[in-house]
């Protein structure tokens, strides 16, 4: 019995000795496990310096991987020993920040993934903002946008002109409106001036875009008050020449006591400025207008100043002669140019009066420049008396030069155009006359048979396609005696330079109401403007026919836009057109 429970100690006492190792290893165990902690935790401090805290269980392997969950048993010596993180149940209360549910294991402390997340998404913004910028900052070359703006119409060009300060540099630079003015992206603008308002000069000008078909108003405030002026379409620019104004009542269409004027003005409608150009030398109230392209090389006529002109008196401008200072002496002029013969006049440039000359300027040295000049004859003086007297302008040398004055007996001149290279202008008296402007002297035309009209109803010369033509009124029927039969019709007749003959080209479909109707050209297009005031309200008809079918009018303005204005109107109204 006593050997038993010797053997039975000596067994506990082994156990004991087994249980005291196990306590060993335990205690060399932590102690390791507490360096490690320690060299980590440096380690982390380090981490936190660089600015992330990645605070993952410090168990990793060779590899350098993390090894939570992994097989631990080769570092503490028991193959059969597994460690299991935790986390994973830990963190199953917890719902996931973005996306789906994680399944992952979370290696890093609490707010260290937050931080990663911002900072991730911070650089994606900042990506993508750079991104933009880089897209909003894609310029083309400045050749590709100004071949794209080039092809607009004029009302998108004028808005694409709103869009920026180089957009708008761009599109009004002299080579950006010659290309314009030299490719075919342009449609016909037609200008109505002269608006009158409840008794005012508005000075409104109304533009018609007649391939949309649509009215745009042009606030002019250089126009207010100015009426009885004609213009006339040269390239871009309208130039406005003379006119009148009250000195009275400023604004109104008043001739009881008006001031007659000498100044030039320019509109540009691309660039919507205005700028003035040198006076002439006669004061006039509707002039009768042409104008000429030529080389810049051409010879201009220049006149003597020195030299008076012995065939008629001078007109009232500024001083007073013996023939003008009564209004009422007219009879006294007519008398003076009755006393002359007509050979003589026509004899007048083998005199050697005037001489030409070939002026230099600096505009002969650009490139692309283009000389035009502006004819201007007739008109109404300072004593709304009828002149006879004509001046040019240059645009090279950028004045007036005083022209030959019109042929004897031949009229007031109520219409001119230019064609090639003669200014023809027909009279009341229907006489024809032409201006050479390359040789500066007038020639009487006799042309057969002279077209009949009404003579309440001026005759209206047009050019186009180097063809003349003028409109008329006369009765369809019978020898102009009015009859229950007759019809009062707008023909209009071609004129054959060679052989001087008229022959009827065409009809205008319309009734003619307006006795101050205006027919213009452009181009290979004839537009012409009627108004007249019915039933209280002023009416229009604006129509247009092609050279190549003459005889095919179309009506282009379905939009009554001078419902608005006074019946004066009528009389005051001025048109150009210009192909922009």
């Amino acid at each position: 019995m006593f050997s038993g429970r010797l053997g039975a100690d000596e067994s506990y006492c082994q156990d004991l000795q087994n249980l005291s190792v196990s306590k060993r290893l335990v205690r060399s165990f932590s102690q390791r496990l507490k360096k490690k902690n320690n060299r980590n935790a440096v380690e982390e401090d380090d981490d936190d310096v660089n600015g992330v805290s990645l605070r993952c269980l410090n168990l990793y392997g060779r590899g350098g991987g993390c090894k939570v969950g992994a097989d631990t048993s080769d570092d503490f010596g028991d193959s059969n020993s597994r460690r299991r993180s935790s986390a994973s149940d830990e963190g199953k209360g917890y719902k996931p920040i973005c996306g789906p549910e994680e399944t992952a294991v979370d290696c890093f402390s609490y707010g260290v993934k937050d931080r990663f997340w911002r900072r991730h998404n911070r650089k994606n913004s900042e990506l993508e903002e750079f991104l933009t910028n880089n897209r909003m900052h894609i310029f083309l070359p400045d050749d590709i946008l100004e071949m794209c703006l080039v092809r607009l119409p004029l009302t998108s060009l004028m808005n694409a002109r709103l869009v920026c300060k180089k957009w708008r540099s761009l599109t009004t630079t002299p080579r950006f409106l010659q290309m314009r003015r030299e490719g075919s992206y342009q449609s016909p603008w037609l200008f109505l001036f002269g608006a009158v308002k409840d008794g005012f000069c508005s000075g409104e000008i109304h533009a018609l875009d007649v391939s949309l078909n649509q009215w745009h108003r042009i606030d002019a405030h250089f126009l207010r008050g100015r009426f009885l002026f004609s213009v006339a379409g040269i390239h871009d620019d309208i130039f406005i020449v003379g006119g009148c104004s009250s000195l009275t009542n400023f604004g109104k269409v008043d001739r009881s006591s008006y001031r007659t004027h000498k100044g030039v003005l320019v509109f540009s409608p691309l660039t919507k400025s205005w700028r003035k150009m040198p006076y002439m030398k006669y004061a006039r109230s509707n002039p009768i207008l042409g104008v000429s392209e030529v080389s810049l090389d051409f010879p201009t006529c220049q006149s003597h100043q020195n030299r008076p002109d012995r065939r008629f008196p001078r007109s009232r401008i500024g001083g007073i002669s013996d023939v003008y200072e009564d209004p009422h002496k007219l009879s006294l002029r007519r008398h003076c140019r009755s006393s002359f013969n007509e050979t003589e006049a026509l004899s007048l440039p083998s005199r050697k009066a005037y001489k030409f000359v070939r002026q230099k300027s600096d505009h002969s040295s650009s490139k692309g420049s283009k000389r035009f000049l502006l004819i201007a004859v007739g008109g109404l003086g300072s004593w709304d008396e009828p002149l006879d007297s004509g001046e040019i302008y240059d645009s090279v040398s950028n004045k007036w030069t005083e022209i030959p004055r019109l042929p004897f007996d031949f009229g007031v001149a109520r219409s001119g155009i230019v064609c090639g290279r003669m200014f023809y202008v027909y009279s009341e008296t229907d006489k024809l006359a032409a201006y050479d402007i390359e040789r500066g002297c007038w020639i009487g035309i006799q042309t057969t048979p002279i077209p009949p009209r009404v003579h309440e109803y001026y005759p209206i010369l047009v050019s186009s396609s180097g063809r003349l033509f003028m409109f008329s009124v006369s009765w369809c029927e019978g020898d102009g005696q009015i009859g229950q039969r007759n019809k009062a019709v707008r023909k209009l007749w071609e004129l054959d330079l060679a052989y001087l003959t008229w022959t009827e080209a065409s009809v205008h479909p319309d009734a003619p109401m307006d006795w101050s109707a205006v027919f213009l050209s452009d181009k290979n297009l004839i537009f012409g403007v009627e108004m007249f005031k019915i039933f209280g309200r002023v009416l229009g008809f604006f129509t247009v026919c092609d050279v190549s079918d003459i005889t095919k009018w179309n009506h282009i303005s379905g939009n009554h836009v001078t419902h608005e204005l006074d019946g004066s109107s009528c009389l005051t109204k001025s048109v150009a057109v210009l192909h922009l």
